[in-house]
């Protein structure tokens, strides 16, 4: 198979139909394809970002106005083809005798394992030793297509935990999160892959590339080895494209012996089915300011050390977030570049409205080490706020985000202080708390967002009605979810006394101005000012 001549990707046309596509074909005007479908979502978002570093690398637009130019009238299938065409002998995914995608170009020997083993959340030796398999069973994928086992090396690569000693993570770290842009649902494909790409003029570095760059794509030379004879690679060592090529396990795929057979990811009966891949330790150790242009980033705010790619996390990701992965928030979390990219320069600019609908699609596995623990993936709005007014709109926002961060604490802190009588000494997982609360308060968060966007420019002030109705959603919700989590249930088996003791203690850091946050107390303040103005 071959990852850019082979239609291998499979994907959803404009009348509904599904078929395999080669990555040129998504330029084609006639039925376009609109999606594109995998059989899990970390292989969706894994074949997305394939596509995006397809063309980031050979087909990138030279400037601003060219991207534009493309966004409004894509290329023909035939020039995007022949665009491609150069590259395809450079990513051949089966090759003994050559360079093979996103595969150890020198690996003569190395530990056997099952292809199951590329899945991230496939149990590991521990696990399966100890009998803890109880979610993702041992054997459920014995063999895979060739499609499915190209994906898997790709979504690997790309978020690669630790895997023990001397296998590497990832070029973002393990685990990374990737924020996509998208159009509108209904969007032809080009433009959900276009919207990714940045102009080679906004991003150093991502000049016209030749084929066959091995400081691209690392596959086409032997590894940079990180063993006690090797070294570290930083970003000087390579061109910041490889950040969407990024190789730090050596894996070579086993192809002699395939037996014809069911993939057992997609269900395609195919000829030669994968079963097992060769692997060895002390591949590319990427170490330094490495920045990937579709992750989030936390900056040093002395700029001494360098960025850390946001993780996935322990109870997923909401509106609590989203100051963090659309601009920058009071932690110094910040948007990925392709997201700054688009509230700075693209964001209305399109001669048609196709630009105003645009989400942000934000995914990505939470991982404990080299275990995977949840994958969590969340779509959230993206707001045109003019450039002269976007500071003051951040930071009515993160009064609001602090806020109910405030609440959430009281809430998860007397629901503990009513179910256990030394809460301080209770343990265990109650983050389903927060979880609840997030999730009962997004809605209005989001609609209080719009208003906010109506407002902003007109003062230089906190809305008197934004503030008191996102008040009274947070006071509400938290008394709500209190009685949810406490008082249902059979009455005469409650410790009342100390129920009624923690309900009351909620109702007065909540209503009471002297006992209460003091995020809390500023909103309380503002909506005490207006109705005295009033």
């Amino acid at each position: 198979m071959n990852s850019i001549e082979s239609q291998w990707l499979d994907a959803l046309r404009e009348d509904g139909s599904q078929h395999k596509i080669a990555p040129w074909q998504i330029a084609e005007q006639e039925n376009p394809v609109i999606e594109l479908v995998a059989s899990r979502p970390d292989f969706l978002g894994g074949n997305y970002q394939f596509l995006i570093g397809l063309l980031q690398t050979v087909f990138s637009p030279e400037d601003h106005d060219q991207w534009l130019e493309y966004w409004e009238t894509p290329p023909t299938a035939k020039e995007l083809k022949t665009a491609l065409q150069p590259f395809a002998p450079y990513f051949e995914l089966i090759n003994p005798d050559g360079p093979a995608f996103l595969q150890d170009f020198d690996l003569a020997e190395g530990e056997k394992k099952p292809i199951a083993a590329l899945l991230i959340d496939a149990p590991g030796g521990k696990t399966i030793k100890d009998n803890l398999d109880h979610f993702v069973k041992r054997d459920s994928v014995t063999g895979c297509c060739e499609a499915c086992a190209a994906t898997a090396l790709f979504t690997l690569q790309s978020n690669a935990p630790s895997g023990g000693v001397g296998h590497r993570v990832g070029l973002r770290g393990g685990g990374p999160m990737t924020t996509l842009l998208l159009p509108q649902t209904t969007a032809p494909l080009w433009r959900k892959i276009w919207l990714n790409i940045l102009p080679q003029d906004h991003a150093e570095g991502y000049e016209t590339v030749e084929p066959g760059c091995t400081s691209v794509l690392p596959w086409l030379a032997s590894t940079r080895l990180s063993d006690k004879k090797g070294r570290a690679t930083y970003p000087e060592d390579a061109s910041p494209l490889q950040a969407y090529w990024g190789m730090p396990r050596r894996i070579r795929l086993e192809v002699a012996n395939r037996q014809p057979g069911q993939c057992d990811l997609c269900g395609s009966q195919v000829d030669e089915l994968i079963t097992h891949y060769r692997t060895k330790n002390y591949g590319i150790n990427y170490e330094g300011a490495w920045v990937h242009p579709l992750s989030p980033y936390k900056r040093d705010p002395k700029n001494e050390k360098p960025p850390l790619s946001l993780k996935g996390r322990q109870g997923g990701l909401g509106y609590q977030h989203w100051l963090g992965l659309v601009w920058k928030d009071n932690d110094n979390n910040e948007a990925a570049q392709i997201t700054t990219e688009f509230n700075n320069s693209r964001v209305s600019e399109a001669s048609d409205d196709s630009l105003d609908t645009v989400r942000l699609w934000c995914f990505g596995y939470d991982m404990d080490n080299m275990k995977a623990r949840c994958w969590y993936e969340q779509r959230m709005p993206l707001l045109n706020i003019h450039s002269d007014y976007r500071e003051d709109f951040i930071h009515f926002v993160s009064q609001l985000i602090d806020a109910a961060k405030d609440t959430v604490k009281l809430l998860r802190s007397q629901v503990k202080s009513a179910w256990f009588e030394r809460p301080k000494d209770a343990s265990g997982d109650i983050s389903s708390i927060d979880q609840s609360f997030w999730q009962a308060t997004e809605t209005s968060f989001y609609e209080l967002l719009h208003g906010l966007v109506v407002h902003i420019g007109k003062s230089r002030l906190m809305p008197i009605s934004i503030a008191e109705k996102w008040l009274i959603t947070l006071r509400k919700t938290a008394e709500t979810l209190f009685d949810h989590w406490v008082l249902e249930g059979e009455a005469e088996d409650m410790p009342m006394k100390r129920i009624m003791g923690a309900r009351r203690l909620l109702i007065a850091r909540l209503y009471n101005a002297k006992s209460m946050p003091k995020s809390l107390k500023g909103l309380d303040h503002i909506t005490r000012s207006g109705k005295e103005a009033a």
